[in-house]
């Protein structure tokens, strides 16, 4: 018994006028963008999956060939920030900001626009000059609520 030869002459990228790579190629580049994306696991895997169904017709001489990619990126890393609550004693308002500083009542340079902030991230030199005008005393914490 002789082995029989099969001409089988499908390329992968030549599928569709080339549309077959075209989404592929579309893929790869999800891949490589989410692969650049610092808010994402640099190790993380990445997958590209290409599914090729065929469906052969009654007399089994024509074929439906369908591609279809399913890709699967890293998620992206999630972001943490702590946020200050209190209320106003003189108003009786809610307040909320996000802490700047790593201790609540603890002032921080801002390297940005070299600047000494709350821990909340205003100026210290605003709210020192507005209180003095008023009382003349500093109290950072009275002005959010919580002395």
């Amino acid at each position: 018994m002789t082995k029989q030869t099969e001409k089988i002459d499908l390329r992968v990228s030549e599928l569709n006028n080339g549309g077959v790579q075209e989404k592929l190629d579309a893929e790869f580049s999800k891949v490589f963008q989410n692969i650049h994306d610092y808010n994402t696991a640099a190790t993380d895997k990445r997958t590209v999956t290409v599914k090729l169904e065929f469906k052969p017709d009654e007399k089994r001489q024509v074929v439906a060939l369908t591609t279809s990619f399913t890709t699967k990126l890293a998620d992206t890393e999630p972001v943490s920030s702590t946020v200050l609550t209190g209320k106003d004693i003189s108003t009786g308002r809610l307040e909320a900001q996000e802490l700047k500083s790593n201790a609540p009542g603890q002032t921080y340079m801002d390297f940005e626009d070299e600047g000494v902030k709350t821990d909340v991230g205003e100026p210290v030199d605003v709210i020192e000059k507005e209180q003095q005008k008023n009382q003349g005393i500093v109290d950072f914490q009275k002005k959010r609520g919580n002395a």
